[in-house]
């Protein structure tokens, strides 16, 4: 495991050339510039990780700030995944959800497996079978 001292989590949301590097190193999907600078200027709560100066992950929560909360935007330099740096990331962000988020406040999050494992260690579960998470792309709406 990694000397976690290196590294520092920041309140802080990502500059929108760390955003795009981030999401597609990690291969996360895509978004055109315009729509993660606007996505961007909508967040909730975000943290960066940097290490040397330099962000190598960040976290976000979006949502209406009161009854509606998700978590997104979990990306790390592959280099740097597996050593426990995900989990600080994702910490921060449910310290902050628990500081200030309404206690009635809905929060989710889509899980890429086997990611899911590190989601349930912070108390989130599957919904399944009581309901089914759904996405498509604004271009597919029919």
């Amino acid at each position: 495991m990694t000397d976690q001292s290196s590294f520092e989590v920041i309140a802080n949301t990502p500059s929108l050339e760390d955003y795009m590097r981030l999401r597609k190193v990690a291969g996360l999907s895509n978004f055109s510039r315009e729509a993660a600078e606007k996505g961007l200027q909508n967040t909730w709560f975000a943290v960066v990780l940097v290490t040397e100066g330099r962000t190598i992950g960040m976290g976000r929560i979006v949502g209406d700030g009161g009854c509606f909360l998700q978590i997104v935007d979990i990306a790390l330099e592959p280099a740097y995944q597996g050593q426990g740096l995900g989990k600080r990331i994702v910490s921060a962000l449910v310290e902050h959800l628990k500081a200030h988020a309404d206690p009635s406040a809905y929060v989710n999050l889509l899980a890429d497996v086997p990611a899911n494992h590190l989601y349930a260690k912070f108390g989130f579960k599957e919904t399944a079978p009581g309901c089914l998470g759904m996405a498509t792309s604004a271009r597919n709406l029919s």
